[in-house]
C-alpha cells in the first residue's frame, strides 16, 4: 500500500505551453494487468518468461498510454476535478517491461466556455515516441487536494485458491467449531464473519465478561451464539479438548491465547486429541507466480522432526491435498542440495523417505528429494541441473527439513512473493486452526475453508456405509 498527496490547477492557473511531466519504469505486474484489461492475454504478452528484464514485446500497449496519460491529467495536470472529454491519439510503438516511461502534457489550447483545455501529449520510453496526439478536458475552477491518497498494491494471482476453497464450501453444512478464547477484535470478529459465510457455528469458550465486552466494544450481538464460560485462558484450552473429544466440536480455532496454550491442551495422549498419527501443520499458500496451490510441512509444530515423524508430516500432508482436490500429490522433500550427502542429514532422510514411499509406508502421493527449492519450483531449474523427476519442478507439497526453514519458507512466500495462506493442524481428532494475530480476514476464511473440508472429509469417514 503506497500512500500519495494530490493538488490540482484549476482552469484559471494553466499555462499554455508549459509541460509537465511524469516518468517510472513500467513493471511485470502492470502489463499483465493491462493485457487482462484490453483482452490481450495470449500466453506470449503475459507469461512471465516472455517479460522479464524487458524482454518481450506487449500489445498492450494502446491501454497502457491511455492509463498513464489519464493518471498524470487527473492527478497533476490538471488533476483532482479534472474530466477527460475527448481524445486523439496515435500509436507508434510498444511497452517494454523493466524500462522507464516518460509521459508529458502541454497545454497548447484554453476555451473558457466549458473550461476546456487542448494538451497536446506524448509518451516516450528509451527515446523512443510510443503516444502522441492531444486530449481534450473540462479542467476544474476550484482548489481540490487530497492528502495520503492510499492505493493498493497489485499482486496479480494465477490460481485464486482461496475464491476456489470458499467456493467448494457453498456446498456444505456449516461445522460446529469451538472457537478457544476470543478475547480481542480479530479473533471474534473472524470467527463471526465465517459464521455470516456459513462456513461454521462457533461456540464461543473463554470468559464469558471478556468475550462480552469485546462484543459490545465492536457493536456485535452474541444472541445468537452459545458461549462457554470459563475462567481463564488455560481452562479455555481444556474445555474445548474436552468438547472435542465428547464429540460435541467437529472443529478448534485458536483465539487470542498462545499456541503453546492450546496444544498443551491437545498434546497429552489421555485427555487431549492425539491419534495414532503425530501432530503437524501445513500451510497452503496461493502464491500468485506459482500455477498451483503450494502446502508446506511443518513449520509450526514439530521442531527437529526425525525420520518416523517426517513420514508423518508427509502423510498428513498429503491426505489434506487429496481432500483438497489432488488426487496424487507430488511432495519434493526439501534440502540444500539435490544429491545425497551423508553429512546432511535432510538429504538422507529425503532418501529414506522415498523407498518408504517405494515400500507402501508412506501411500497417495508422489515423492522425490533431496530437492533444492529452485528445483522443487521451477521445471527450468530442474532441467538446468538435468533432474529427472516426476515431482521436480511441479511440486504440490514442500516437506522441510526443520520448523526454522520451514517457517522462514512460509513467511517469505507470504511477505516477499504475496502469497495468500491458510493454516492447519492435523494427525488430531479434530482438525484445529491457528491463527496469528497478523493474519487478515482472507488469510483467516482460507484457513477456516481448510478446516470445514477436512472437517466433512471425518464426517464422510465416519458415516455408516449403505
Amino acid at each position: 500500500m503506497t500512500t500519495a498527496s494530490y493538488r490540482n490547477v484549476t482552469f484559471d492557473e494553466i499555462e499554455i505551453g508549459k509541460p509537465v511531466s511524469v516518468s517510472r519504469p513500467v513493471t511485470h505486474t502492470e502489463v499483465e494487468a493491462l493485457a487482462l484489461v484490453s483482452g490481450d492475454v495470449d500466453p506470449y504478452h503475459v507469461e512471465p518468461g516472455a517479460l522479464e528484464h524487458g524482454e518481450g514485446p506487449v500489445t498492450a500497449q494502446a491501454v497502457g498510454a491511455e492509463a498513464i496519460l489519464s493518471g498524470l491529467l487527473n492527478r497533476r495536470m490538471p488533476g483532482p476535478g479534472t474530466r477527460i472529454v475527448s481524445q486523439s491519439l496515435e500509436f507508434r510503438g510498444k511497452i517494454r517491461t523493466g524500462e522507464t516511461v516518460t509521459a508529458t502534457v502541454t497545454a497548447r489550447e484554453k476555451h473558457p466556455l466549458g473550461n476546456r483545455v487542448v494538451f497536446d501529449c506524448r509518451v516516450t520510453q528509451s527515446g523512443i515516441d510510443l503516444v502522441a496526439g492531444t486530449v481534450t478536458v473540462e479542467a476544474p475552477t476550484r482548489r481540490i487536494a487530497y492528502d495520503e491518497v492510499a492505493t493498493p498494491d497489485l499482486i496479480l494471482r494465477h490460481n485464486d485458491a482461496v475464491a476456489k476453497l470458499l467456493k467448494r464450501c457453498e456446498a456444505l453444512e456449516p461445522v460446529t467449531c469451538g472457537i478457544v478464547h476470543p478475547c480481542d477484535r480479530d479473533s471474534l470478529l473472524g470467527p463471526l464473519e465465517a459464521a455470516r459465510r456459513g462456513l461454521i457455528v462457533p461456540v464461543l469458550i473463554g470468559p464469558e465478561a471478556k468475550i462480552r465486552a469485546v462484543a459490545e466494544a465492536e457493536k456485535v450481538d452474541l444472541a445468537a451464539y452459545r458461549i462457554v464460560s470459563t475462567e481463564h485462558s488455560h481452562a479455555a484450552a481444556e474445555q474445548a479438548v474436552a468438547m472435542a473429544r465428547a464429540g460435541e466440536l467437529e472443529a478448534l480455532m485458536k483465539g487470542s491465547l498462545h499456541t503453546d496454550e492450546l496444544m498443551g491442551a491437545v498434546v497429552p495422549s489421555a485427555t487431549g486429541l492425539r491419534t495414532a498419527r503425530r501432530i503437524s501443520h501445513v500451510f497452503v499458500l496461493d502464491v500468485p507466480a506459482y500455477p498451483r496451490p503450494l502446502m508446506v510441512t511443518d513449520a509450526a509444530i514439530n521442531i527437529f522432526p526425525d525420520l518416523e515423524c517426517k513420514a508423518d508430516i508427509a502423510q498428513n500432508a498429503i491426505e489434506l491435498a487429496q481432500v483438497l482436490g489432488v488426487e496424487q500429490p507430488k511432495v519434493a522433500i526439501l534440502s540444500a542440495v539435490e544429491t545425497i550427502n551423508p553429512k546432511i542429514q535432510s538429504t538422507l532422510d529425503a532418501a529414506a523417505l522415498c523407498k518408504m514411499a517405494d515400500r507402501g509406508q508412506i501411500t497417495g502421493g508422489v515423492l522425490d528429494g533431496p530437492l533444492a527449492f529452485d528445483n522443487a519450483i521451477s521445471e527450468e531449474a530442474a532441467k538446468t541441473k538435468k533432474i529427472v523427476s516426476p515431482v521436480a519442478g511441479r511440486a504440490d507439497i514442500l516437506l522441510v527439513p526443520d520448523l526454522e526453514a520451514g517457517n522462514m519458507v512460509a513467511k517469505q512466500l507470504q511477505y516477499l512473493a504475496g502469497a495468500d495462506s491458510a493454516g492447519i493442524v492435523l494427525g488430531t481428532r479434530v482438525p484445529i486452526v491457528l491463527t496469528s494475530r497478523a493474519d487478515n480476514v482472507r488469510t483467516r476464511l482460507a484457513s477456516t475453508a481448510v478446516m470445514v473440508l477436512v472437517a466433512h472429509a471425518k464426517r464422510a469417514k465416519l458415516a455408516p456405509r449403505q
